[in-house]
């Protein structure tokens, strides 16, 4: 149903999805949400909010250095709600790419 690819914990309106991600760890977090019926989604949803989805049996969490996606027939891919390519892709971390200067 879902997969995301994170570095951070948090995307979208404050949605923990990656309650797990470490910014400075250089792995690439990985939740992927299954296959649900709407009840199911409907009740999971909430929960998105406080990182507690992890606790489903319809959610599988990991890290990894880089990921491959691939798909019986090509699959939108899309960064922070833009396009970026169909699959298959290769998904990583390019660790220490961004500086950040704060006060």
């Amino acid at each position: 149903m879902l997969a995301a690819f994170a570095n951070t914990q948090y995307y979208g309106d404050g949605m923990r999805i990656a309650p797990e991600a470490d910014m400075a760890d250089a792995k690439l977090d990985i939740c992927r949400i299954l296959t649900m019926n709407p009840a199911e989604l409907f009740c999971m949803f909430p929960t998105v909010y406080f990182g507690r989805h992890l606790f489903s049996r319809k959610v599988e969490y990991s890290k990894a250095d880089r990921a491959l996606v691939e798909a019986d027939t090509p699959l939108e891919i899309y960064a922070d709600g833009e396009f970026v390519c169909n699959t298959p892709a290769e998904i990583g971390i390019a660790a220490g790419a961004l500086r950040v200067i704060a006060g």
